[in-house]
């Protein structure tokens, strides 16, 4: 197999995106010729991702092929297989180029900068598949009260804040996650502003700004597959719809609302059908802007687990 002539194609499909970013996915499994396989460009530092089996005795010659091509700081090789019992949220990790230190940089997203660091458990702290959303939205934020929920870095928040936003609330359990959430602000020379960082429990905060009256103009809410938090269990399955319903109640009128979930088994269009039922059930008027899966770096979206995205865009 001719490793650098598949990896020269990836690279040509995704040329649109060259100007928008220096983060994006060079390779996306089968649909590029690399079954299994993920690779992930951060600036100049690199991601390989095994999700299956079908390549990994090509290892070397993959990684290879990908420092000749790239000639990465950093190359993190990462094994994300179930077959043997293996954590996916804690997968083996090799640094095929550079050294450990090597795996943290700074990344260009639009006009926004984000830390990355590929060392860093599963994501290196920006999630690729969302960046045309995090594009759009930070475009439409403008004079905006914003929130966003399970906010993780706060990549929606500094988007949002560098295109005008009057303050964007970020809410995440982890103090280390929105640690990392400050220091993007920083980066980007944006001052947090008081309350902007609320560590706990996302549905608990809405329900805290229920009772506080807190209304916002625009809603971020991307939640993962599961979670749990003091022994309470969350899963989009069963939640998120729920939630949904209670996060329309602090949407202002003209406000923005978008939903999204890489839950496998969601099905876009019902997924869609499901959120504007559910906002329209505070905001009879509600109506769907658009309804989006993964951006063209993302080749076959949908086809596997490990590669979807639904997601839509409510206005009221």
């Amino acid at each position: 197999m001719n490793f650098a002539s598949l990896l020269e194609k990836a690279l040509e499909k995704r040329s649109p995106l060259f100007e928008k970013t220096e983060a994006f996915r060079v390779v996306n499994g089968a649909p590029d010729g690399f079954p299994g396989l993920t690779l992930d460009k951060f600036g100049d530092r690199y991601q390989i991702q095994f999700f299956g089996e079908e390549l990994l005795r090509e290892r070397r010659a993959i990684a290879d092929a990908v420092a000749q091509k790239f000639a990465p700081v950093c190359l993190v090789v990462k094994e994300r297989l179930s077959r043997s019992g293996k954590s996916l949220e804690n997968p083996p990790m090799e640094v095929a180029v550079g050294r450990p230190e090597d795996s943290v940089g700074v990344v260009r997203e639009g006009s926004a900068k984000f830390h990355i660091d590929l060392l860093d458990t599963v994501n290196p702290g920006l999630f690729l598949d969302m960046r045309h959303i995090r594009l759009e939205m930070g475009e439409r934020g403008a004079d905006r009260r914003m929130l966003n929920l399970f906010s993780y870095t706060c990549a929606f928040s500094v988007h949002g804040r560098l295109g005008g936003a009057e303050i964007s609330t970020n809410a995440d359990i982890s103090a280390k996650i929105l640690d990392k959430g400050r220091e993007n602000y920083a980066l980007n020379g944006l001052e947090p502003k008081p309350g902007e960082f609320f560590r706990g429990n996302a549905v608990e905060y809405v329900h805290w700004a229920q009772k506080k009256g807190l209304k916002f103009d625009a809603i971020v809410l991307d939640p993962p597959s599961f979670a749990r938090f003091k022994g309470k269990n969350f899963n989009v399955r069963e939640h998120l719809m729920p939630l949904v319903a209670d996060c329309a109640t602090l949407l202002n009128p003209k406000g923005l609302f978008m939903v999204s979930s890489n839950y496998s088994e969601f099905n876009l269009s019902a997924f869609s059908r499901n959120a504007l039922a559910a906002v329209a059930s505070v905001h009879p008027k509600a109506n769907t802007l658009w309804n989006k899966s993964q951006d063209i770096d993302f080749v076959g979206s949908g086809h596997t687990k490990d590669s979807c995205l639904v997601a839509t865009l409510i206005g009221v």
